[in-house]
């Protein structure tokens, strides 16, 4: 497994167990006095605080099941794996400036990106550049390896 598939199966546990945790009543607290946005919104439903540090609701934790779910589906192939890894870097980069900004740091009244989900997401953001832009997995010789392998055997079959 290359590095790049390995970090999409790696996120994808992570953000898949943040997800299902956010639904868990014990590790959810409740706020003493709820956001404004919450109350203007009427966004009540499963609002809270995960493990009293990240700030989620019900959209919210339906967002961290999904990107969860895709990580690990996208961990199985290698092109996959940094394709999801270049989306999740563009996605959570774009979540991270819009957790800085104040009128966008609700996602406009859905999902809260504020205090520690700006950390989580800025960290996640980083790590994603790296294993979706930077790093070279050396998917030309995995390719190359695929396209020898596939002529020997149309080779041994006309022979």
């Amino acid at each position: 497994m290359k590095p790049a598939q390995l970090f999409a199966l790696i996120v994808g546990v992570i953000y898949l167990g943040i997800g299902v945790m956010g639904f868990v009543p014990g590790l959810v607290s409740q706020p003493d006095v709820m956001p404004g946005y919450v109350e203007a919104v009427g966004s009540h439903g499963g609002f809270g605080y995960l493990l009293g540090l990240f700030p989620i609701n019900t959209a919210h934790n339906m967002v961290h099941i999904l990107v969860g779910a895709v990580g690990i589906a996208t961990s199985i192939a290698l092109d996959s794996a940094r394709y999801f890894s270049g989306l999740l870097a563009v996605f959570y980069g774009l979540l991270t400036i819009m957790g800085l900004i104040p009128v966008a740091n609700t996602t406009f009244g859905l999902i809260p990106i504020y205090g520690n989900d700006v950390w989580l997401h800025a960290a996640t953001t980083l790590l994603a550049i790296y294993f979706g832009f930077i790093a070279t997995p050396n998917l030309r010789d995995q390719l190359v390896t695929e396209a020898k392998a596939k002529q020997q055997q149309e080779a041994s079959q006309s022979s």
